[in-house]
């Protein structure tokens, strides 16, 4: 099945079925008012919903429309929990050859993991504005899976019948804030403003066999500014998997039914296949040239994050413009 979430001016807006090429969709609020609604109450409406999905798409759902991605919000217009991690360990090891610094090996075992802020998420097309340039804006194409309730020590051979849904990810970061925040020890907090979601969130069963072993098993496309900028295959490289993944967080603690899991920046050790963030680009060029030479985003770029399976888009693409923030 295929989900999204209609605006109409309240927090959570309107739960809708979309059919599965995303064209059209139906209100599902007869059935949830809301997708967290939906997450909490799986098993008694994961049937009815199913058959609203089988309708939709045999062209047979009454009050069906047409999809408008401008009058959509993140899938999850806040979350209880949002949680990021840093499965792709090639972008780490750039980041840190980049500085003179190598990995510890730890980072090979144990997840790297930070608790974002989920009280408010951007919609897929909505603009990305900020005060200034100078915080270094800069884009980060991810996965993210959202899960049911999770009980407390889940194992990583547990943690697949949890998965509820996946979602693509811009993971926007503020590069200029960054170095003086970590110095404190103490994590990200202003570095990362709001984060984005696709316009869709999808079962598992949407990407057929390319979803196994808790990974996704495709391309991630992403372009700047209407151009290549990297297309990374998901799969290969994720050295923890979504559900290892879970099972680092439930070590201590249950996670409750909407909390949503990130990859962290996809990135492949091919540089043919190019980057999901300017920041790896620009670790690149340091590591080759001893230079940062690509600049952080402007007033007036724009990103397209976007996943196909067999030239059909899953989630639907974010695709967003930087803007000045004029409040």
């Amino acid at each position: 099945m295929k989900f999204a979430t209609l605006r109409d001016g309240t927090r959570d807006g309107q739960l809708l079925v979309v059919s599965r090429d995303g064209q059209r969709a139906v209100k599902a609020t007869n059935i949830s008012p809301t997708l967290q609604a939906a997450l909490e109450n799986w098993d008694a409406v994961v049937g009815d919903l199913q058959k609203l999905s089988d309708a939709l798409n045999a062209g047979q759902a009454e009050g069906a429309f047409d999809v408008d991605v401008d009058q959509l919000e993140a899938p999850l217009p806040r979350a209880y929990q949002w949680l990021d991690g840093s499965a792709y360990l090639n972008h780490v090891e750039l980041v840190r050859k980049a500085r003179g610094a190598t990995v510890p090996e730890s980072f090979y075992d144990d997840p790297l993991m930070y608790q974002g802020g989920s009280d408010t998420f951007i919609g897929p097309t909505q603009d990305i504005a900020h005060k200034t340039e100078d915080w270094g804006i800069d884009f980060e194409g991810e996965i993210a899976i959202v899960t049911g309730d999770v009980p407390y020590q889940t194992s990583q051979e547990e943690a697949g019948q949890y998965v509820r849904l996946l979602m693509l990810v811009n993971d926007v970061s503020l590069r200029g804030l960054i170095p003086s925040e970590l110095a404190k020890s103490f994590g990200f907090v202003v570095s990362k403003p709001p984060t984005v979601f696709s316009p869709f969130a999808v079962t598992p069963d949407e990407l057929g066999d390319s979803w196994r072993d808790g990974k996704v098993w495709l391309p991630l496309e992403v372009s700047y500014n209407n151009e290549f900028f990297g297309n990374p295959d998901a799969g290969p490289e994720m050295v923890f998997s979504f559900h290892r993944l879970i099972a680092h967080v439930a070590r201590t603690r249950p996670l409750g039914a909407g909390t949503i899991i990130g990859s962290g920046t996809v990135s492949n050790k091919d540089r043919s296949k190019g980057s999901c963030c300017l920041a790896e680009k620009r670790m690149i060029e340091k590591i080759d040239t001893g230079e940062f030479v690509t600049p952080f985003m402007k007033f007036g770029d724009r990103v397209r994050i976007e996943m196909k399976k067999d030239g059909q888009s899953i989630f639907g693409a974010i695709d967003q413009k930087v803007v000045k923030w004029d409040g």
